[in-house]
């Protein structure tokens, strides 16, 4: 039987396209490995950081929307009077304005004002709305209670509706009419306690706890009176700093008269126990931690108001002793005092500079037990670390962590001023010395010194920003240890503009 012959496709007539199963294209082995590199490295998602997006809250009325910028911006000025970070004022503010059912908004802080601004959509006005911060004093019994309040709206209990605005509004007012859980007497006397524990941490002899609490007392009053007629802060503090300074004069001008006070041995105690008590009061680590979490703006107006405060110590201090030596009133700072003493002493000296800085502050109760346990926990981790020999910032930056962390423990535990606690655990920590013995070399005329008192005013520097980064580095891991809501957690990170 014959083979039936295959047949063949007819081949296209010519010019016609090839058409069908007939050819495929082989694409190029460049293209190729362009796409397939395309491909791994391109994005699948949305940026991480929207920008420029639109976004508004169409449905709020102009009175809602009014009524809750009003409370939101009252909330924030009471903070930062009162003594919080900015970070923390934003963090709160987002977290009652999106309580409320505005989501849009936008908080702006200088050092003076806070501004709060929302889009309503193309349809209705924004509404922007600042209020000038005029009073800066802490006072973190009155912090607590507006961080109270906020946890109220942001979180209300389970049988309790949400607290209406009106109602949010009048809870606010009681709270900053409330008046302080003691009297301003109690405050100099923390005061005074701050200054003698403060001598007592460099090995002073009783007689000279004594002189530190009495100038720190007159220091307090002096300066409050100066205060009321509305002196200049600069000059304020150059006369809180001449007083110790002056005592310390008289007291070194009786020593070279053979008349020996007991218990007084380095009148220079005087004046490093008033520095520091000048220093307490001012926002060296409040202006770091703005720094850190990238509020610059006002970061750098209190980062000058601390060094202009500062001048006014260094002049203060200047003043006194020239007047003394164009008197021959013989007179020398001694610059090589150190922290002296054994490791338990140290420690409940420490403990005693926590209740006196709480005390001055109008801490409650609670929060003076629990800001002397932070201060001897700080001091603690400072001893520690010291053994190890690592440099003070490295020492102080970890005994600050170990503060920070506690602070926050013990707010979220006894509900207790997170502020208070963190600042009183550091008090003792503060460069008080280092700045001290920048001032002496720099009033010692001599071109060889000044490149030491530019080393100590770095290392005063250095130690600040230790205890800054170390607070909120501690602050930080005790919130993810805690954990914090999901309200608190988003307004962090549109505070703070972190990834989400």
């Amino acid at each position: 039987m014959a083979t039936r012959p295959e047949r063949r496709p007819a081949s296209p007539p010519s010019g016609a396209d090839i058409t069908g199963p007939q050819v495929r294209p082989v694409p190029r082995v460049g293209k190729v490995w362009r796409d397939r590199a395309q491909w791994v490295v391109r994005g699948v998602g949305p940026p991480t950081v929207p920008i420029g997006l639109p976004g508004h809250d169409d449905e709020v009325t102009q009175r809602h929307a009014r009524m809750v910028i009003d409370l939101a911006l009252r909330i924030g000025e009471a903070m930062l009077s009162t003594g919080a970070s900015a970070a923390d004022v934003v963090t709160n503010v987002l977290r009652v304005m999106t309580s409320y059912d505005i989501r849009q908004a936008h908080i702006d802080i200088t050092f003076t004002s806070i501004e709060v601004s929302i889009n309503r959509g193309v349809d209705e006005d924004p509404l922007t709305v600042m209020r000038v911060v005029s009073v800066r004093s802490p006072d973190y019994s009155r912090l607590q209670r507006v961080q109270d309040l906020v946890s109220r709206i942001v979180e209300p209990d389970g049988l309790e509706d949400r607290m209406l605005v009106q109602e949010a509004r009048q809870e606010l007012g009681k709270v900053l009419a409330q008046p302080h859980p003691y009297r301003r007497w109690v405050v100099t006397a923390g005061f005074a306690l701050l200054a003698a524990a403060v001598t007592a941490l460099f090995g002073a002899q009783p007689g000279m706890w004594l002189v530190a609490a009495i100038s720190a007392t007159v220091v307090d009053r002096v300066t409050r009176a100066l205060a009321r007629f509305g002196v200049a802060a600069f000059f304020n503090q150059a006369i809180g700093a001449a007083i110790p300074t002056t005592i310390a004069v008289l007291l070194s001008w009786a020593m070279d008269q053979g008349i020996n006070v007991a218990g007084v041995q380095s009148p220079s105690l005087v004046v490093i126990s008033g520095i520091i008590v000048l220093l307490a009061g001012l926002t060296v680590v409040g202006a770091a931690e703005d720094a850190l979490d990238g509020y610059y703006v006002t970061a750098g107006a209190r980062g000058l108001e601390v060094l202009i405060l500062t001048a006014g110590i260094a002049t203060g201090i200047s003043v006194v002793l020239a007047i003394a030596g164009a008197f021959e009133v013989p007179m020398e700072v001694v610059p090589t005092v150190r922290v002296d003493g054994s490791a338990v002493t140290n420690t409940f000296a420490a403990v005693l500079v926590g209740i006196g800085f709480a005390m001055s502050t109008y801490t409650g109760f609670r929060g003076i037990v629990v800001a002397a346990a932070a201060a001897g926990t700080g001091w603690v981790a400072y001893e520690l670390m010291a053994l190890l020999g690592f440099g003070n910032a490295m020492t102080v930056g970890v005994a600050a962590a170990v503060v920070g962390a506690f602070g926050y423990a013990a707010h979220r535990t006894f509900r207790v001023p997170e502020l208070a606690i963190t600042t009183a655990g550091i008090v003792s920590l503060l460069p008080g010395l280092a700045v001290y013995r920048a001032l002496f070399w720099m009033m010692e005329d001599s071109a060889g010194l000044v490149s030491t008192a530019m080393v100590e005013g770095f290392r005063a520097v250095s130690i600040a920003l230790g205890l800054a980064a170390g607070v909120s580095i501690g602050g930080f891991a005790a919130r993810h240890a805690f954990g914090l809501d999901r309200a608190a957690v988003r307004a962090r990170r549109r505070a703070r503009g972190s990834f989400s």
